[in-house]
């Protein structure tokens, strides 16, 4: 038996301010308003830098977890939705691990979710603290201790209005999570801008455009040997290229077809006769949870190696851990120890090059998905024992099965469905990162999933509605 440990922070869960939970049905048309409201004070926020750091041009340390973190660097969103899952993984794997225990109660949730919340709040405090005291926005004896403050309070205000905004539209204001809102716009922002960014940079080949697709139009056009530019324009490296977008709206496609991998179990009612139904499991039955899980295990692995690497520079431990190079001035990336063979290759040649790198990212991204995606269903309410009990209050009954076998005959599905699930997660986000897709193999597969899951949504509030006219007028 785990501890009761959730009964202990209970009293301090009523500290963190909370979103009351409407007792009327939130029209469709105020769903999509609130919604355009959160992401409107989101992009505000990523635009207000915080007050009082010194400017810095030195590389960002966490420029490779930014687009999946929805985080920007020097301004009130710095640490993006990072504090709220890493505070969601550290108590799913407590709760896996059988070390905290959660009933099946409502009162049991709300209590493992406040836990969350308190735990989210005080992993932004800690954060904040250390990013300011490591000198991220300059030197602590230099800023004064008055500036520090300001700044860490900001950071904290800041982490509690995403925390916020998050369970405004989980408590039904809204549509689908903040933290799906915030990362599918910053992933698909990156997309669109790294296609068709007007920015130029000089290269030392000349004047090139940054997007993909302005640049293939501006090379076809300067360039007197079209094939020789055309070449050009789909493989050139350092930049976005042709490949990398056609690469892009390929692993969309495939995310997309595998959407509709589902099987229907057949239920009825238990209390009228003749009325038939099915229960979908779908192949993706985790949805995007363990990507996002498996990025913020990532992006804390990065953030601890790189600290330690800044204070302790040629300790062997920290070496273990991870070895770290200037990427063109722009942010840090991994070249040895562990996060070197937890980050994706560079490129085909990369892998070629270095194989056991390949096989060793492989394997991480397989198998931390696939233990992701088995723990959620444990500790979100969506095992095999919470759906019987789900259709047996609803009093439907699986068809050629009693009450006592559906947990059994879920059983032989609904695992299955989250491991191999949370295995192809893993494998197509490794896909995309070897065929070079805008945005990082993990950001495209986080952003299809989110926008597939709004668009189901969409769907089925049109059904309820009866029609696009009634929902939005």
């Amino acid at each position: 038996m785990g501890l009761k440990v959730l009964d202990y922070i209970g009293p301090f869960v009523s500290v963190i301010p909370e979103v009351a939970k409407s007792e009327r049905k939130i029209q469709f048309k105020e769903k999509v308003l609130w919604t355009a409201v959160t992401l409107f004070i989101f992009l505000v926020c990523c635009q207000i830098p915080l007050f009082g750091i010194m400017s810095s041009d030195s590389a960002d340390p966490f420029y490779w977890t930014r687009v999946i973190m929805a985080s920007n660097r020097g301004t009130l969103m710095e640490l993006g939705i990072s504090p709220i899952v890493t505070s969601s993984l550290i108590m799913q794997l407590l709760a896996g691990a059988k070390i905290i225990e959660v009933g099946d109660t409502p009162k049991d949730r709300a209590l493992f979710n406040g836990a969350q919340k308190l735990f989210g709040m005080i992993i932004t405090v800690g954060q904040s603290i250390v990013y300011v005291m490591t000198g991220m926005y300059g030197a602590p004896a230099d800023l004064g201790a008055g500036i520090c403050m300001l700044i860490i309070l900001q950071l904290v205000i800041a982490g509690l209005i995403v925390l916020l905004l998050d369970e405004l539209l989980q408590k039904g204001y809204g549509l689908g999570s903040g933290i799906s809102l915030f990362i599918a716009t910053n992933i698909c922002e990156t997309i669109v801008w790294k296609s068709f960014s007007p920015a130029t940079i000089n290269t030392g080949r000349g004047t090139e455009f940054e997007g993909a697709v302005i640049a293939f139009f501006h090379i076809l056009a300067t360039r007197p040997d079209k094939v020789r530019g055309l070449k050009e324009a789909l493989n050139r490296q350092n930049l976005p290229n042709l490949m990398n977008l056609m690469a892009t709206i390929l692993v969309f496609g495939i995310v997309i077809y595998f959407q509709g991998f589902r099987v229907d179990l057949p239920i009825k009612s238990a209390k009228f006769r003749g009325q038939y139904s099915s229960y979908p499991i779908k192949l993706f039955y985790t949805s995007n949870i363990p990507i996002i899980l498996q990025s913020a295990l990532v992006s804390n692995l990065y953030v601890i190696s790189q600290m330690l690497a800044t204070r302790f520079s040629g300790n062997f431990i920290v070496g273990l851990l991870g070895q770290w190079g200037d990427y063109g001035g722009r942010g840090s990336y991994p070249i040895g120890g562990l996060c070197y063979y937890f980050s994706p290759p560079e490129s085909m040649s990369h892998i070629i090059e270095d194989p056991i790198h390949a096989v060793c990212y492989i394997l991480f991204m397989l198998g931390s998905c696939a233990f992701f995606s088995k723990t959620w269903i444990e500790v979100s309410g969506s095992s095999a024992r919470d759906v019987a009990k789900q259709l047996k209050d609803q009093q439907m009954v699986m068809r050629g099965h009693r009450d006592t076998s559906m947990v059994k005959e879920l059983n032989r599905y609904i695992p299955t469905a989250a491991a191999f699930g949370g295995l192809c997660i893993g494998a197509l986000s490794v896909l995309a990162d070897f065929l070079g897709a805008i945005g990082s193999g993990t950001g495209i597969l986080l952003a299809v999933t989110i926008i597939y899951q709004y668009f189901e949504v969409f769907v089925k509030e049109q059904q309820e509605m009866g029609g696009m006219g009634t929902m939005l007028f």
